[in-house]
């Protein structure tokens, strides 16, 4: 089977490098992809949010799966093009998407579907905000209601601040905050049959402590030690299929990936919000430890069959992924620094650790960061402790002038102190 991925951050090279590993995938293209994903998969220079251009590069490719990553394509209506030419495509339609598009519209879904949120309110003006924040109290929780690259979102004690990011947003959903551990938690659905794939944990925030501004995860780790046993079990059966049974119900039937972000609250799981595609860094960490072949998955998802699948296989093995980010990452990232000791963490700490890359670009015969998050340092391990120092001594070995990354991902969970 010949397998085109759309998109260039880490999550494609994760997913490239899971298909470039199945024995099914004969041959290996990402449009547009990046200077790691070169390594594995043929580049092709397209517009990701052009449908007819992404539809004409898979039919002229002869390609039997297209696997779209980010959510810009997915609300744009790619994968609707690509289906339309006839070609399978892992990734929902662009009204399916808006579960991830548009934040009230996902509420909606739930409120018909009987899934557990938070209370809300939809606000587009001043007075509507400043009720709805009266009316939860702080931390006053503000989300932009469209796609804002997983920084749309302030959590805040301050008053101000929250009206601030609330003005600078067309429409906000303002929402009561819920207390207790985030689990991410993806499944695989062809619209009628949900598969759900082992939970992780990211980091939102910038800093070590999770303090500073909302990023688009600095880091995240699987298994979770402490999450109870049936918790993937309850959740596919209180969240998970009660949204995709209510979108068939409403004639948009989701197929891809659907991303529940949950927060385990005192009064039990509670949706924080959903996404329509794998989720970055989640993505690193669980692929890192799945065994049964993934395109064979994606094509199920596609073609309608996972009713048919045999179980997922898993290794026992946990992973972690640390960040590197860029110099001023999140606000105005610097760009053009070049990276070094890519090779190091190849010829050294392989195959337990290996590097993943995001925001990178091939200038030359040297490799320059091209974004704000610019490498996911992904290792595994016989448990966590051992996974993040395999990830941090990794990381040790990274060159970027002023780059960061957060030290203490998995930390707690592995019952360490930060690296």
């Amino acid at each position: 089977m010949k397998v085109l991925v759309i998109g260039s951050g880490a999550r494609e090279h994760a997913l490239c490098r899971s298909l470039s590993l199945d024995p099914d995938v004969t041959e290996l293209h990402c449009a547009p992809g990046n200077a790691g994903v070169a390594e594995v998969a043929q580049l092709h220079r397209i517009d990701a949010l052009d449908g007819k251009a992404v539809a004409a590069l898979a039919t002229e490719l002869g390609v039997g799966l297209v696997v779209v990553g980010p959510e810009a394509p997915l609300v744009a209506g790619v994968a609707d093009v690509v289906r339309e030419a006839g070609i399978p495509v892992f990734g929902p339609s662009g009204e399916a998407a808006q579960l991830e598009g548009s934040k009230a519209f996902a509420k909606d879904v739930m409120a018909a579907a009987g899934v557990p949120t938070a209370r809300s309110y939809v606000c587009t003006t001043a007075n509507e905000v400043e009720e709805a924040l009266d009316a939860f109290g702080a931390p006053y929780v503000v989300k932009d209601d469209g796609l804002a690259a997983g920084k749309g979102v302030v959590v805040t004690d301050d008053l101000e601040a929250a009206k601030a990011h609330a003005a600078d947003c067309e429409r906000v959903v303002i929402e009561e905050y819920l207390d207790g551990p985030e689990v991410s938690l993806f499944a695989v659905t062809d619209g009628e049959t949900v598969l759900p794939l082992q939970p992780a944990q990211d980091f939102k925030r910038a800093l070590d402590g999770d303090e500073g501004p909302n990023t688009g995860g600095m880091g995240a780790y699987s298994p979770l030690p402490w999450a109870r046993p049936k918790l993937v079990e309850d959740v596919l059966e209180s969240v998970l299929q009660p949204t995709v049974d209510e979108m068939r119900r409403r004639g948009t039937p989701f197929s891809g990936l659907l991303y529940a972000g949950l927060a385990i609250t005192s009064r039990g799981v509670r949706v924080i919000e959903f996404n329509a595609r794998f989720g970055d860094p989640e993505t690193q960490v669980v692929l890192a430890r799945l065994r049964t072949p993934l395109g064979g998955v994606l094509l199920a998802a596609a073609n309608g069959t996972l009713a048919d699948l045999e179980p997922l296989r898993w290794s026992e093995d946990a992973a972690v992924t640390v960040v590197v980010a860029s110099h001023n990452y999140p606000s105005t990232p610097r760009t053009g620094d070049p990276i070094t000791g890519l090779a190091e963490v190849a010829a050294e700490d392989a195959p337990h650790a290996y590097v993943l890359h995001a925001g990178t670009r091939q200038e030359g015969d040297a490799v320059v960061s091209a974004g704000g998050r610019v490498l996911s340092v992904t290792a595994t391990g016989a448990d966590l402790a051992e996974a993040r120092r395999r990830a941090y001594t990794a990381v040790g070995r990274i060159g970027l002038e002023g780059s960061q990354h957060r030290t203490d991902i998995a930390a707690r969970a592995a019952g360490v102190d930060g690296a």
